[in-house]
């Protein structure tokens, strides 16, 4: 589409950015969220640096994606080891009709 510019504000500073107009909603999303946990870990924390504060966001979002990964890898492998064994049920089947 084109990129954009647009301003992001995340932990009371605002980050000017250019983005693909695709992006925009993706973005925005994004710092929302980030923004709302900080606000959870301010709230459950006693935590006042805003450093601290994203460095305990960044540490949630990375363990939450590295989790996601695995999950997908695992999701991948048992996909990958039905469609085998199906393979071989259907070259049994076939082979028997010969």
């Amino acid at each position: 589409m084109g990129d954009i510019s647009i301003k992001i504000n995340i932990a009371d500073r605002v980050y000017p950015l250019k983005i693909d107009s695709d992006e925009e909603e993706l973005v925005r999303r994004a710092a929302k969220l980030i923004n709302d946990r900080i606000k959870e870990f301010q709230e459950n924390y006693a935590v006042k640096d805003k450093q601290d504060l994203l460095s305990m966001c960044v540490l949630h979002y990375a363990t939450s994606s590295l989790k996601a990964e695995k999950k997908a890898s695992n999701e991948d492998t048992d996909l990958a080891e039905k469609v085998y064994s199906l393979d071989s049920v259907l070259a049994d089947f076939f082979e028997q009709k010969k």
